[in-house]
């Protein structure tokens, strides 16, 4: 892991995109040659003329006759080609015929398939223009994402497309999905303010949005820094989109022909001394040994693989699958391992709140008023979780009133809540629970307060453990009571907490991915499960799917 942070520490793009977010935004502006009010349109021409459109990178599109040359450099195509040639020099014209139409309706089919897919998807693309807002001359207006160029002044909303590596320059309760770079489903928040801290990497930055990532909630302007094949999805899609690597389709079919021509020649060789022994004539002993080639040479393999590949490219169409290659086909259904997520993959992606317990497990209404309190009084983007929480109980708030919020990070992993409630103003924590843990030196049973020693701590670590052996996502709620005179908090006043319990969350598996994984199985494939969530919760997930 280490050496490939090293390596994305030293990509020079990279490094000057982090640079320019260090900065304060009017900096920024300025570094990228524009202002509040967005280029001219004089100047986003001659930049595009500069940069390039917006796109990422493909393979370039081969010519018909490179297309063609390219699929009879096939092995199988070129020992066809080469027993056509043998038996025409033979005379044995009808031979010859054959051979040329069973290569030439090979090479054919497959040219037709793969062309047929690769229009398909062109279409497909044809049909979805993506828009996106800049400000140009001072003036709103909307132009495809390709036009975007560096230095333009973008202008985002909920469901807006990111359209390329960019630094904000304004935010109001801006919230960002980055799961196609991470693979994090939930939201990210997005500030203005320059870090303070210091990041090796661009995916860290708060300031910092990037190309193919999109806008759950909020609203923002950015200046954009990196376009097209310059931005992190970008660099990432070059890379994948090299050369093709030969799959182990083509590496069969190699292997198989070089076989075959091996034992054609010890063959040929072997008949031509027999009989230019026994015979006398050489001449007769060549022709007889090259037609014993062409006899034992499988003709028609080429043309049976490329109509069974086709017919499976046919099913899996009317199933709305695109097969842009025909051998993709077979190495998809060679697969041993498949690797998948958990969140939304196995599981509905639909959590349940389960359980709203104190320390001792025992039912607490006073956690769930607590847990509800800090859900509905946090502002910006309510998560899964907030949302759950507010959906399973209505409680009456009118007599209570926001005071403070300190918004969740993923370093602390909590968020607080201040509200003035019954005569003081009471800090309410939710988060992780070892997060939480940290924060208390008491814990409540009832209406009982009681230091929390190391000893209770470890009993209490085992009983959140349990839980999520259940398969339970647990968080933990605590709570500490200031004066009404104080007004002002910080992550300082998340200590001497009082620990109050647990709720619970179950995320049910999918009906269709236990069904999934039971044909996978049947078929041999090993399946690997990758996620960032809590190893007791997603074993238990596994055994409910199958795959204990």
């Amino acid at each position: 892991m280490r050496r490939i942070t090293d390596q994305r520490i030293k990509d020079p793009k990279e490094q000057i995109f982090i640079e320019l977010c260090k900065i304060p935004s009017h900096e920024t502006l300025k570094k990228m040659g524009t202002t509040q009010v967005g280029l001219s349109n004089e100047e986003a021409s001659f930049r595009l003329e500069r940069y390039g459109p917006n796109e990422l990178s493909h393979l370039r599109k081969l010519s018909f006759y490179e297309n063609i040359l390219g699929r009879l450099k096939n092995p199988l195509s070129i020992q066809l080609f080469v027993i056509a040639l043998v038996s025409g020099i033979m005379g044995e014209i009808e031979s010859t015929i054959i051979v040329s139409i069973i290569l030439f309706l090979s090479v054919g089919l497959s040219f037709i398939f793969d062309d047929r897919s690769e229009r398909a998807v062109e279409a497909l693309g044809k049909q979805v223009k993506t828009m996106a807002s800049v400000i140009r001359d001072g003036v709103e207006t909307e132009i495809v994402i390709s036009e975007i160029v560096p230095g333009d002044v973008v202008v985002l909303k909920a469901g807006s497309v990111i359209p390329g590596d960019l630094r904000l320059i304004h935010a109001r309760d801006f919230f960002v999905n980055e799961s196609a770079l991470t693979g994090e489903s939930l939201p990210v928040e997005k500030t203005v303010d320059a870090p303070q801290s210091t990041y090796n990497s661009a995916l860290e930055l708060p300031n910092a949005c990037f190309y193919g990532t999109h806008v759950i909630s909020g609203t923002a302007k950015g200046v954009v820094i990196h376009t097209g094949k310059d931005t992190l999805f970008g660099r990432i899609s070059e890379r994948l989109s090299k050369e093709r690597e030969e799959t182990s389709f083509d590496k069969g079919i190699r292997s198989f022909t070089y076989l075959m021509t091996k034992v054609m020649i010890v063959l040929v060789f072997a008949v031509f001394l027999l009989v230019g022994i026994t015979k006398g004539n050489w001449v007769q002993a060549l022709l007889f040994g090259l037609a014993v080639a062409v006899g034992i040479t499988p003709q028609m393999l080429p043309m049976i693989i490329t109509v069974n590949l086709s017919k499976g490219a046919l099913s899996m169409a009317k199933k709305k699958v695109i097969v842009k290659r025909l051998q993709s086909i077979q190495n998809f259904g060679a697969i041993d391992v498949l690797c998948t997520d958990k969140t939304g993959t196995l599981t509905q992606n639909r959590v349940v709140l389960k359980k709203h317990v104190d320390i001792i497990g025992k039912t607490s209404e006073e956690v769930l008023q607590y847990a509800y309190l800090n859900s509905y009084f946090q502002t910006g983007l309510k998560s899964l979780i907030d949302s759950t929480i507010l959906e399973h109980v209505n409680l009456d708030v009118s007599s209570c009133r926001l005071v403070d919020e300190l918004p969740f990070d993923f370093q602390r992993k909590r968020m607080s809540v201040v509200v003035d409630y019954e005569g003081s103003h009471v800090l309410i924590c939710k988060g992780a629970v070892e997060e939480i843990y940290a924060c208390c030196t008491h814990y409540q049973i009832d209406d009982h307060i009681y230091p929390l020693i190391d000893l209770i701590r470890a009993d209490l670590f085992e009983d959140v453990e349990a839980l999520n052996r259940d398969g339970f996502r647990v968080l933990g709620i605590a709570y500490r009571e200031f004066p009404r005179e104080k007004t002002t908090f910080t992550v300082e006043d998340e200590r001497d907490l009082i620990l109050l319990g647990y709720i619970a969350f179950y995320d049910p598996p999918k009906d269709s991915a236990i069904q999934a994984i039971r044909l996978l199985k049947e078929k041999g494939v090993r399946i690997k499960v990758l996620t960032g969530d809590n190893g007791l919760v997603t074993r238990k997930i596994c055994e409910d799917v199958g795959l204990g």
